[in-house]
């Protein structure tokens, strides 16, 4: 296999494993709701165990491609992929903590009953996996449209966070008994509000490697 050659498969490889991580992330985002609605801490102990083999992946990432930069000393959009391959997989890994938290949460609450349905949160929680997925994909495709598109849908991500949070805290005076079930909740509220920060982290990535500058989609 001759040198380039060598490089395109081990850049495939480097995205394959992205997917992959990407793959399991927004599988224990996904459980990890249920999980907390369900009251299922069974599901939720599952989920912090199989946390491992995402962190796993998110080393191969790393290693691969600092191992890339080395061997074969790439320039231009070459070094931005692998550049972002890194960047992108942190913030992969970052989200699956999360889920790790929402799990987390779920053991902390126990069976006390949810005083009230999660709609809002699920809707929030929605949102930002879609958020994962899409972002994802416009990696994969390098779109840049669809990566502003997942910025975009940030914005509702807060509304949403707003909201909530606006009605756990009027609760809490009236529910003094609920305040452990409120505090949690409130907690698993930031930690789908971060996931979908680093969303749209993953579409800075995107337009990083695509335009070879760097875009604040926060702002």
């Amino acid at each position: 296999m001759v040198v380039r050659e060598k490089f395109e498969y081990d850049l495939k490889l480097l995205r394959d494993k992205l997917n992959e991580i990407a793959q399991l992330t927004e599988q224990a985002l996904t459980e990890a709701i249920q999980a907390l609605e369900t009251k299922n801490v069974e599901a939720a102990l599952e989920i912090i165990e199989n946390d491992e083999r995402i962190d796993d992946l998110d080393e191969e990432i790393n290693d691969l491609a600092i191992l890339l930069i080395a061997k074969q000393q790439p320039v231009a959009i070459d070094l931005r992929r692998i550049i972002v391959a890194i960047k992108i997989s942190n913030d992969i890994e970052r989200m699956a903590d999360f889920a790790v938290n929402i799990a987390k949460s779920t053991i902390r609450i126990g069976d006390e009953p949810l005083f009230k349905p999660i709609e809002t949160i699920k809707k929030m929680h929605a949102l930002a996996v879609e958020m994962l997925s899409l972002s994802v994909k416009a990696y994969n495709d390098e779109d840049v449209l669809l990566a502003k598109r997942v910025a975009d849908m940030d914005d509702q991500v807060d509304d949403y966070y707003g909201q909530t949070i606006r009605e756990l805290l009027e609760i809490m005076p009236e529910r003094k008994e609920l305040m452990q079930q409120i505090t949690q909740l409130m907690f698993v509220c930031r930690y789908i509000e971060r996931t979908a920060d680093h969303a749209t982290n993953i579409s800075e990535s995107v337009l990083y490697l695509v335009k070879g500058r760097r875009y604040d989609l926060n702002a």
